[in-house]
């Protein structure tokens, strides 16, 4: 065993009896919304739609919401993980690789697991960690230094530590890995470096890697005619959000992130597939079934990386009839909404929901029709939205009791994109890009409407429209949680965590936090009682009623 990955590991031995270890199957993670007083994935189901089935919190009486435990990470990076929570016990990550387990009740901490990444390790937004896998009594973590490592959930102690990638080429892991089956299933972060992204699935016993996905091809294979010359190499293809699983049709679906150089595509001529796409890959072999490129050529770095929420809707046909379709809904970074049909990935709607500048609209085949002359330069374009996009990483939700889709977004937020050659040892993305305007100089009570400002959006996923909106006085960087009784949890950075009437968008209650959300709250419950937990800062918010 790898001493180094060992850390500290705190054992609260007498509080043990007190806590029911339950073994979580992997029919109990399909049903989890059987047991919605748990959550027991990343986004709380397989088909992530990150709602929760409790309504004991109510649009009546969240106003008496009080705080009922903080845990301070002992880290000042970003706390971006979405803890899990198992018949009690809750457990997450503080950054970069400390699993902790908790008293969901009370925050008293029953164990804690450290790996200490490599010192060369170097990814490109912080060392950071979105949170943990687990099945039967087993947590699975990725690392920032490319290892995935099993760890008891009684009492953690690492089980195996297996090496995925590389980290001084420029890999790291920094999603929850995603379980299906008998496999654990990761993407490689890094695609700022020149990296070739993958997604493989792994034993979840003995850590053996079963299977491998390369999102860019090499020549000869499909999609590997869309890299010119010998740029597939190093082409990027992140993969670093977790993905979703639908059981039914065992297919299991990921986004896929920029290409590289990010904005150089002079250097990379093609389409360059898989990249700023969803991929549908079945998870007993890695075997692609099907793909959808949202941004052909990618040169503004708008991965697609966004979680792919699977939802079954009345769709209506060309000949008048309505027709039940399983969809992929996917707001994407580039400013677009989308309703993919997800057995085979046909395009059914692509609608702006930011403004947007570069395209015109979609054609037939679901193809993004670019407006002329949107591309970097060396004078530099303006272009709609901006690098960070019109939303990006953090959670959107669906609830199937109001047929609406919740996003975070990012709005009349520009970048001015520049490009030039790569040259060795100089910047591997081929170019740079300037926010206007710059949110790190200009203060938030000086920001007006038009120079950009962060908001939720409701949008009916079977036109497009958006319903409504809430905005805030800065931009976001918050996932967003609802529930059965019509409620909708989110926040940004002016450092409020709040409640929204899901229907209609109206604030219900808000509470200072201090700091940027910048994971997806949820929710569970111990012993009746309704708990709702956000991160925020380098700490984690835990809140009920009086």
């Amino acid at each position: 065993m790898n001493t180094r990955g060992l850390g500290l590991v705190l054992l609260a031995s007498f509080l043990w009896p007190l806590i029911s270890w339950g073994q979580v199957s992997f029919d109990r993670i399909l049903r989890a919304d059987q047991e919605p007083q748990n959550w027991l994935t990343y986004s709380g189901t397989t088909l992530s739609h990150r709602h929760s089935l409790l309504n004991q919190i109510t649009a009546a009486n969240v106003k008496n919401l009080e705080l009922q435990w903080i845990y301070q990470a002992r880290s000042l990076e970003k706390f971006e993980a979405t803890a899990l929570v198992v018949d009690g016990v809750m457990y997450t990550v503080q950054a970069p690789n400390d699993v902790i387990a908790l008293d969901a009740a009370t925050g008293r901490v029953f164990w804690i697991f450290s790996h200490a990444p490599e010192p060369w390790t170097k990814p490109c937004c912080g060392h950071v960690n979105r949170g943990l896998a687990i099945l039967g009594d087993t947590l699975f973590m990725a690392t920032i230094d490319a290892h995935l490592i099993a760890i008891d959930a009684k009492n953690g102690r690492p089980l195996w530590d297996t090496t995925v990638a590389d980290a001084k080429s420029g890999y790291a892991l920094t999603l929850a890995p995603l379980v299906v089956k008998d496999k654990v299933i990761v993407g490689t972060a890094g695609g700022d470096y020149g990296i070739r992204g993958f997604i493989a699935a792994y034993d979840v016993h003995t850590g053996k890697e079963s299977w491998r996905f390369y999102a860019i091809p090499e020549p000869g294979d499909p999609g590997g005619s869309t890299w010119g010359g010998d740029s597939w190499q190093e082409g990027g293809g992140p993969v670093w959000i977790t993905g979703s699983y639908d059981p039914a049709l065992n297919l299991s679906y990921w986004g896929t992130g920029n290409p590289s150089p990010d904005y150089d595509g002079d250097s990379r001529p093609g389409d360059n597939l898989y990249t700023d796409s969803v991929v549908a890959l079945d998870p007993d072999t890695g075997k692609l079934k099907w793909y959808y490129q949202f941004t052909p050529h990618d040169e503004f770095d708008w991965d697609s990386t966004q979680v792919p929420v699977l939802a079954d809707l009345e769709w209506p046909e060309k000949d008048g009839h309505q027709k039940q379709r399983k969809v992929i809904l996917w707001a994407n970074r580039n400013g677009l909404f989308y309703v993919l049909d997800r057995t085979t990935g046909q395009f059914l709607l692509g609608k702006p929901f930011v403004k947007v500048n570069w395209t015109n609209g979609i054609d037939e085949q679901g193809r993004p029709m670019r407006v002329p002359g949107k591309t970097p330069s060396s004078e530099g374009t303006v272009i709609y939205p901006g690098n960070r996009g019109g939303t990006s990483w953090y959670s959107p939700s669906y609830s199937p009791r109001t047929g609406l889709f919740y996003v975070s977004t990012w709005d009349s937020y520009s970048s001015v994109f520049f490009k030039f050659p790569v040259k060795p040892g100089e910047d591997p993305r081929g170019g740079h890009r300037s926010l206007i305007p710059d949110d790190r100089l200009l203060p938030q009570h000086f920001r007006k409407d038009e120079e950009g400002y962060g908001a939720v959006r409701a949008i009916d996923p079977k036109t497009g429209e958006t319903k409504w909106e809430f905005k805030m006085a800065d931009v976001t960087d918050a996932g967003i949680l609802t529930t059965a009784s019509d409620l909708l949890f989110s926040g940004g950075r002016d450092g409020y965590f709040f409640a929204l009437d899901a229907r209609n968008g109206a604030l219900l209650w808000k509470v200072a936090v201090g700091g940027v959300l910048a994971s997806g709250p949820m929710t569970y419950a111990v012993r009746g009682k309704q708990y709702v937990a956000v991160a925020a800062g380098n700490c984690l918010f835990t809140f009920a009623l009086r």
